[in-house]
């Protein structure tokens, strides 16, 4: 072989693997650019994801506020037509006082009604705590349903006199406040022939039964 030909063919080895190494670094430039891509692409899809967690989360959070606020349940108030009275005679006589949730939701009650009778300055004494000691009680009637409240007056100075009117006040959460009142109920206008005397009044509850029981004049 000549120097001439042997010069050629190593010139056109290095041209050769001038151009192998060339491709190489462009496939490797591609590869890594694809990365970079593929990279980009998982990043902005996990953010997306993110972000629609976020939104979901907090719609869910709003979503639990409305239905803890709709949960809510209001005071129950007093009217002429809400509150009556009725007195049963004999050896447990007792006037009864009933409640009737008129609304289409549920409310609340607190210990026992403050009832005035005749424009008396105090109302009457509780048979359950005194304003100022409450027992805590708290009633929650349902929609159209019923409360009840008991007064014994099944001896001489329980039964006392014939009353004309009672001013009706619902106690609120403490001991000092009350939910809404007072409303008057004139027992004339009624028709009613209720006698209470120095007494007192049990607190709300569910049934008629129960209020007696508390009352000393249920069986």
């Amino acid at each position: 072989m000549t120097a001439r030909r042997s010069r050629h063919r190593s010139a056109a080895y290095a041209a050769l693997a001038l151009g192998l190494a060339g491709s190489l670094a462009l496939t490797g430039c591609n590869s890594h650019s694809s990365k970079k891509s593929k990279t980009s692409k998982k990043s902005s899809s996990s953010s997306s994801k993110s972000k629609k967690r976020r939104i979901i989360g907090g719609g869910a959070a709003a979503a639990g506020a409305g239905a803890a606020a709709s949960r809510r349940v209001p005071d129950c108030f007093p009217s002429t037509y809400k509150v009556t009275f009725s007195q049963q005679s004999g050896p447990d006589s007792h006037v009864t006082v009933k409640f009737k949730n008129t609304t289409s939701r549920d409310c609340k009650l607190y210990n026992a009604p403050l009832l005035r009778f005749n424009n008396a300055k105090s109302p009457l004494p509780l048979l359950q705590g005194t304003p100022g000691h409450l027992d805590g009680t708290r009633l929650t009637v349902p929609a159209h349903g019923y409360a009840y409240a008991v007064i014994p007056t099944n001896s001489a100075a329980t039964k006392g006199t014939e009353q004309k009117s009672v001013a009706i006040d619902f106690m609120g959460v403490s001991a000092s406040s009350v939910t809404h009142g007072p409303v008057t109920v004139d027992f004339a206008e009624k028709r009613l022939h209720l006698s209470v005397g120095k007494t007192k009044v049990t607190n709300w509850t569910s049934s008629i039964h129960g209020a007696q029981l508390a009352a000393g004049v249920g069986k």
